[in-house]
């Protein structure tokens, strides 16, 4: 049985420019779920690593030039080329060639089974396959065979899937895979150090792992409470740190829990300064993580104000909040160990965390303002931001 999605419309690509806090309509969230992380991608949500998402969340710190002395180094948005299709709530991931597959998503409540892909040798787009089903606010994975793992989102008559498919780079085909044991939207998907995949959220039946040797899946542990909206993000020991995120009821939750996969289980590990949903997270150089905006529906408000989480303590503090308010943002790890922490509902300004002075400083304008859209750090070093607007534009920003 797929469950469906209520048809409030409380998601910025429905319409309107708020979120209630009950049912939820289909698409919106960063970069394919506010945790819908991959590897290879940078996000929200997720990720992305996770996007949230999207998101899509940077992870590690290999090859990280640290910025000196707390000095911000400012960059320049410039327009590239358009996208095939408009599209909010859909999945980017850098492929080991170098291009990005971008993946489904939606404009308002109609979701894609297209696909697409950026060449940054040309600044182009082009068609590649569709997937086997048309999904959007699901996850895509970098799996280390090179092949992409997409996951659940919502589908056509506003149903939420358990499938799952493959993208194959070398024939630019999808084709279906084992089917996860619950229905997924607005849910996170993170690469682990052994190669397989944690699938985690919005179902009450636990989390999964996906196997890609064999091509299925099969439940491991259960989050302490069912969250959707969430974030997942790898650790340094291995470990993946969720955040936030609602629950069913429409509660917006500061709770934070880790996966360790060596025993299958989730923990406990404190609570966040602030309940957030739709937010962002990301893996900073020094070990730490910073988390960023969001909504926190019990004060009615999109939050400006970011904390770090620090895994040896296993606390959270408060640092420098940003410029502006955000929710369905993105952030991205640069070379240059600053954090890019762009759009959102309604913004097209972008602002820069830098790590050492723990502040946010403004970093010009992109074209217009994007929401549940992706960002990509390019082997270049510069970040592809796609979607999220009613029009097909896409831009690069560089440091």
């Amino acid at each position: 049985m797929e469950d469906q999605i209520a048809s409030g419309s409380d998601r910025p690509d429905a319409g309107n420019g708020g979120m209630t806090g009950g049912a939820q309509s289909f698409g919106g969230s960063p970069g394919g779920g506010a945790g819908g992380t991959s590897a290879g991608a940078t996000s929200s949500a997720g990720m992305a690593h996770g996007g949230n998402t999207g998101t899509t969340v940077a992870s590690g710190g290999a090859g990280i030039i640290p910025i000196s002395g707390g000095a911000t180094i400012q960059g320049t948005f410039a327009p590239t080329g358009n996208m095939v299709v408009a599209r909010m709530s859909h999945t980017a991931t850098l492929l080991p060639s170098g291009k990005v597959l971008i993946v489904g998503g939606s404009l308002g409540n109609a979701p894609f089974a297209s696909a697409e892909l950026y060449d940054p040798s040309t600044g182009t787009f082009s068609a590649t396959g569709s997937m086997t089903v048309a999904r959007g606010s699901h996850t895509a994975t970098l799996l280390p065979n090179g092949k992409v793992l997409i996951t659940g989102g919502g589908g056509d008559d506003n149903r939420v899937l358990m499938s799952a498919e493959l993208y194959d780079p070398s024939t630019g085909t999808f084709a279906a895979t084992g089917s996860m044991s619950a229905e997924r939207f607005d849910h996170t998907a993170t690469l682990l150090p052994n190669g397989k995949v944690l699938v985690s959220g919005w179902s009450e039946f636990g989390a999964d792992l996906y196997n890609p040797a064999a091509g299925t899946f099969s439940p491991t542990g259960s989050m302490a409470v069912v969250r959707n909206g969430h974030t997942a993000t790898p650790l340094a020991n291995g470990k993946v740190f969720i955040t936030g995120g609602r629950d069913f009821s429409g509660l917006f939750l500061a709770s934070a829990e880790l996966y360790n996969p060596a025993a299958g289980r989730f923990s406990g590990t404190g609570s966040m300064t602030a309940a957030r949903a739709y937010h962002t997270a990301v893996l900073l150089p020094i070990g730490k993580v910073l988390i960023a905006g969001g909504s926190n529906q019990q004060s009615g408000a999109t939050l400006a104000s970011a904390e770090l989480y620090d895994p040896t303590a296993g606390t959270f503090t408060a640092t420098g909040g940003m410029s502006i308010s955000r929710e369905y943002h993105t952030a991205t790890l640069l070379p240059s160990g600053q954090v890019l922490v762009a759009g959102g509902w309604s913004r097209a300004s972008a602002e820069l965390y830098d790590p050492n002075a723990g502040t946010f400083a403004a970093t010009g304008n992109m074209s217009k303002a994007r929401e549940s859209h992706t960002a990509t750090l390019l082997p270049s070093g510069e970040v592809l931001l796609a979607g999220g607007s009613f029009d097909t534009s896409a831009e690069l920003y560089r440091q």
